[in-house]
């Protein structure tokens, strides 16, 4: 801020925004909180940027009590996504973003879990049709969530909206804090999803086989699939700061079959601790 007061800059300029989803999120942040609102365009350099962070028009910025509490909605004027950006990426960074990915297949679009199946290696393929496909079907998924339900405000019931994008991410952003923001996003958000698949199968809202169909399909990509490296306490705490809470009570997205989501709210504590032990097996 104290940058663009120096360079004079008014809501006839823009923000440009260049790299990953951290950099792209602080970029729309400035964007929207400056003179209380600059254009904004995002050049995302990762995969996970390019499918999430710069698609939907959220903006976020950490602290130490959790993942992207200080933020607001703020829509890019546009996105620019180089694929050939991508084959520079370090190979752990491109299989990171191929989690939210994943997560686009299971809550909206199953054409993208029959690509991994069909051939994991090409999905993590940087240069092939296969990973071009499962990029551009997973923006077209956050896409269309974020046209119905811009500002996330419109679950109810059965009737889930934007929150549906964040299925995995309770647990996922509880793994992000306890590890101090050390881990790769993606790693963190595929254990989110197994945990809530377990806690989905174990309360009888999910079936066995679509529960295993998340270890199998992360699992070829190369994507962590257990944890041990915090405490059942940690991350319940941690959870509780969750933006999906509601005062003490804790709200999970979950899916009951493939494309199909819901809202999880107060679980049994039982099945939250049974759930993760399974995650630490």
């Amino acid at each position: 801020w104290t940058a663009l007061g120096q360079a004079g800059f008014t809501r006839s300029d823009s923000v440009v925004g260049v790299g990953g989803g951290a950099t792209t999120d602080l970029a729309g942040f400035v964007g929207a909180t400056f003179v209380r609102g600059l254009r904004v365009v995002l050049v995302p350099t990762t995969l996970l940027g390019m499918v999430d962070a710069a698609v939907g028009g959220k903006t976020g910025i950490n602290t130490a009590e959790g993942k992207n509490l200080v933020g607001a909605f703020h829509q890019p004027a546009g996105v620019l996504c180089d694929l050939t950006s991508l084959e520079t990426l370090n190979p752990n960074e491109l299989v990171s973003g191929l989690a939210e990915v994943v997560k686009c297949g299971f809550i909206a679009d199953e054409t993208i879990l029959d690509i991994v199946e069909a051939d994991s290696h090409a999905a993590v393929d940087a240069s092939s049709q296969a990973n071009r496909e499962l990029i551009e079907r997973a923006i077209r998924v956050k896409a269309a969530v974020v046209a119905r339900d811009v500002t996330e405000s419109t679950s109810r019931g059965r009737d889930v909206g934007r929150e549906a994008l964040n299925y995995g991410h309770t647990m996922g952003h509880a793994v992000e804090l306890a590890e101090r923001y050390t881990f790769r996003h993606g790693a963190a958000v595929s254990i989110g999803m197994v945990y809530v698949a377990a806690l989905a199968r174990l309360a009888g809202r999910l079936d066995e086989a679509t529960a295993d169909r998340h270890r199998d399909v992360l699992e070829s990509l190369g994507l962590p699939t257990r944890y041990r490296g915090a405490t059942w306490r940690q991350l319940h705490e941690a959870m509780k700061v969750d933006k999906k809470s509601r005062g003490d009570t804790l709200r999970f997205v979950i899916i009951e079959q493939v494309g199909r989501p819901a809202i999880m709210q107060a679980p049994d504590p039982a099945l939250l601790t049974a759930a993760y032990d399974e995650l630490t097996r």
